[in-house]
């Protein structure tokens, strides 16, 4: 028997590193734009100053964001119909195409207004993969892991995902020693594409050789499976993903996306020393998913998600106050490390909890468009929201705006049950062994 399960828990890490790596890829090449964003804004944006610049690229940004409960929707409803591993092995193709197409565009003084617009569509097709790429790949981490070990294996997904940010800022840190300013403006930034399209396609082969999870296999089907009709039976679970969500999304990409812009823009520190902190930073950050997710096994998910609906509401505004009045390396990294610290209780373990709310046959729709929504809602605006702030003079509202986000979402932490005590994920598991 030990024999046996030994054997169970090396398929299950098995999985989940290819589920993972494949993640990894995913958010390499969506986290790609944003750091290279400095670089790139002057090719397909020439006029204005470097705020109205960045402002430009956030714009299209955040339009990628529109597409993710598409997405979500989409690949969310066709992993719950025909598969997760195939939905996942769709959206990296996806992402792959989109990364293609932004490697080799002209910039806009060779094609002029199509230069924009084709990268529009690239953000698009971006969007479209990571919003099924969250949704299918939360599913799928939860329902491969052990019993009991759940929180730990789902929080791999922000491992990865984090990971897919460091690997472009260590891929921007390598360019910025072996390429002059001047070269990665021109065109050093189109490598960091050209990467993560290669990536893409190693990792959709790999993707193929993934096992399908226990709990869709074993699934009643029904013809209700993965549709639009069967989550509407599940109103309040809905808006549990939606309230969760929004504090956690909004606090996630001001201080790992955002933060890069910030320290550039408002704290004036060199781009060169922002990238290192910010690689440090999200080094750590990376560290702690698994100890965070691991202590959820243990306390449950409700106490992790109140740490950060409380510490995020009481901390966020004199946080970035400090960080914008200090040109200090050190003290930069320390506050954003705080930050991020803080962060950990939702990121460790929202996969898990949202995947807990549903059953399987709309999991992963469940799971998708909910969240798909309030991201691109909230979480992709957020750094247009903070630039369109600052460039009318207002910058610490964006403070208080996120603080006011989080606290939404402790409300809803305080109010909703404990999911790890009542999982569809367990229930089903009882039901096979009965």
């Amino acid at each position: 028997m030990a024999v046996v399960a030994q054997s169970g828990e090396r398929r299950v890490v098995r999985n989940v590193i290819r589920g993972s790596i494949g993640n990894l890829i995913e958010w390499y090449d969506w986290y790609a734009y944003t750091a290279f964003s400095i670089y790139f804004a002057s090719t397909f944006f020439p006029s204005g100053d470097q705020t109205a610049q960045l402002l430009n690229t956030a714009g299209i940004f955040a339009v990628g964001f529109l597409m993710r409960p598409i997405g979500g929707y989409v690949l969310g409803r066709f992993a719950d119909r025909f598969g997760r591993r195939t939905a996942l092995t769709l959206s990296v193709t996806l992402m792959a195409l989109g990364s293609l197409i932004i490697t080799v565009t002209p910039g806009y003084g060779t094609i002029g207004v199509a230069a924009p617009v084709i990268l529009v569509i690239a953000r698009l097709l971006q969007g479209l993969s990571v919003g099924g790429e969250y949704a299918t790949s939360a599913t799928y981490l939860s329902e491969v892991a052990s019993r009991g070990k759940r929180g730990y294996y789902s929080s791999f997904q922000y491992v990865t995902l984090i990971s897919g940010q460091l690997i472009a800022l260590a891929l921007q840190i390598v360019l910025q020693q072996v390429l002059t300013d001047h070269q990665l403006t021109t065109w050093g930034w189109r490598i960091a594409f050209g990467v993560g399209a290669v990536g893409a396609v190693a990792v959709m082969w790999l993707r193929r050789t993934m096992d399908e999870s226990e709990s869709f296999q074993n699934r009643t089907r029904t013809a209700e499976d993965g549709t639009l009709r069967l989550l509407l039976k599940y109103p309040k679970e809905c808006l549990i993903v939606f309230g969760l969500t929004l504090g956690g999304t909004v606090a996630f990409y001001t201080y790992t996306t955002y933060l890069q812009k910030f320290m550039v823009n408002t704290s004036h520190i060199d781009k060169t020393t922002v990238t290192w902190i910010n690689f440090i930073a999200l080094a750590v950050f990376m560290g702690i998913q698994p100890l965070a997710g691991k202590l959820s096994d243990r306390v449950g998910r409700r106490p992790l998600l109140m740490f950060f609906g409380i510490a995020g509401t009481v901390v966020t505004v004199p946080l970035l106050t400090l960080l914008s009045h200090t040109k200090n390396p050190v003290v930069a990294f320390l506050l954003m490390t705080v930050a991020l610290s803080i962060v950990t209780g939702y990121t460790s373990i929202n996969a898990i909890v949202k995947a807990e709310l549903f059953p399987t046959g709309i999991r992963a729709l469940g799971v998708g468009l909910p969240y798909g929504l309030t991201v691109a809602i909230f979480g992709g605006t957020a750094e247009y929201v903070a630039l369109g702030l600052k460039q009318a003079g207002v910058e610490t509202l964006f403070y208080w705006y996120v603080s006011a986000c989080i606290l939404v979402s402790l409300v809803v932490y305080w109010t909703m049950r404990e999911t790890s005590s009542a999982s569809e994920l367990e229930h089903e598991g009882a039901a096979r062994r009965g």
